[in-house]
């Protein structure tokens, strides 16, 4: 069996805000694993406040922007360690300078920004001389990439998140409305088709065991499970979520309401952390 420490069970507490003894109990169950971990906890019926084990704090700078055509958008972050540094004029005049190189040059990739060169210098070896200059760790650590007939993009709280949004038709209100969505809510997917097997799989099965728990009858599990799960995707879809501006539609109705053809075909959220 795995050697549980304090150190995990504090890892634990810190990613889920459950009780300390509750997640001594979680990882003896799941012999140290972490995700097994909080799965046990959830099926326990605890309030879980996170689903990811990477909780490390980390600064930096979100930028998202998009080609001036709209068809395509970038949305990266430039991490270093602290917020004095993020937060410093020149570090995000130097983040929005890569920013415009990767849009300007066509990037697809962190690896591809890493290797264009910007005025005779590679990006990695300019990342370099800052890192000499500042003493912090620096590196393009987040990199996403749309391409649509229409990408909008949204940038929230000073840096600290960006959102694109691929559009199936040029809708630049419509589209900054759902990347705010985004931001707010942070759907795991377009609708239910986009949601991983895995995923599916797992949620149903906390939901069955959950409504073991509460007593109910064996034959009524499956029903209960997955009216449980049709909340999950509500919950968790963009398309099915309400729209904050207007909770008496979804994002569907709203973007129907915009325009007939008007469609999501992908996003990307990327946050510090």
């Amino acid at each position: 069996m795995s050697t549980i420490t304090a150190s995990d069970i504090n890892k634990l507490r810190q990613a889920t805000g459950a009780g300390m003894m509750d997640c001594r109990k979680a990882l003896t169950e799941s012999n140290g694993d972490f995700e097994a971990a909080i799965d046990w906890l959830r099926k326990q019926g605890q309030k879980v406040a996170a689903k990811r084990s990477d909780r490390e704090a980390k600064e930096g700078v979100v930028l998202a922007k998009t080609t001036a055509d709209n068809k395509a958008g970038i949305v990266l972050c430039v991490s270093c360690e602290t917020d004095f540094v993020s937060k410093n004029a020149e570090f995000v005049a130097f983040a929005n300078s890569i920013a415009d190189a990767a849009i300007a040059h066509n990037v697809n990739s962190a690896e591809e920004l890493n290797n264009l060169e910007i005025n005779g210098a590679k990006v990695s070896d300019m990342i370099n001389d800052k890192v000499a200059a500042i003493g912090e760790k620096i590196e393009v650590s987040k990199f996403e990439r749309v391409d649509a007939p229409f990408v909008a993009s949204y940038i929230h709280g000073a840096n600290r998140m960006g959102v694109l949004v691929g559009l199936t038709v040029e809708a630049a209100e419509a589209g900054k409305d759902v990347a705010m969505q985004i931001a707010a809510m942070n759907p795991l997917a377009v609708d239910e088709s986009a949601i991983s097997p895995e995923t599916i799989a797992r949620e149903k099965e906390i939901a069955i065991e959950l409504v073991k728990a509460e007593g109910k009858p064996a034959e009524m599990a499956e029903k209960i499970a997955m009216g449980k799960l049709n909340k999950f995707f509500k919950d968790n879809t963009l398309m099915a979520q309400a729209f904050v501006k207007d909770g008496n539609k979804s994002v569907a109705d709203y973007l129907k309401s915009v325009h007939a053809d008007l469609k999501v075909t992908t996003f990307k959220r990327v946050a510090l952390g």
